[in-house]
């Protein structure tokens, strides 16, 4: 009785599967994997496209872009300006429109 209950315990278990055949194995390495290909093709971007950061006349066009954006501003204000001075005007001094003389 001895031999068969050794026999029973001792009976060949199956071998685990390999590493390589679990999905969440790749899952896992997925992610470290596509950020250092994205980092290389980062890299990659940035040594073929060089650009410089700062102009050589970086002064003039900045004074530039400032005045063309005090210009727009002006413009923009203008009819609320026109409006402004249109309602402080005495009402006998408005014209009479075309329409209702």
């Amino acid at each position: 009785m001895k031999e068969n209950n050794m026999n029973i315990a001792q009976a060949p278990q199956a071998a685990p599967a390999p590493w390589w055949k679990f999905g969440y194995v790749w899952m896992v390495i997925a992610g470290p994997a596509v950020v250092v290909v994205a980092g290389f093709v980062t890299l990659w971007l940035a040594l073929v496209n060089p650009e410089s950061l700062v102009a050589e006349d970086y002064y003039r066009q900045g004074i530039e872009i400032n005045k063309t954006l005090a210009a727009e501003r002006e413009k923009s204000l203008m009819p609320a300006v026109q409006g402004r001075n249109h309602a402080a005007t005495p009402t006998g001094a408005t014209p009479v429109p075309a329409g209702q003389r």
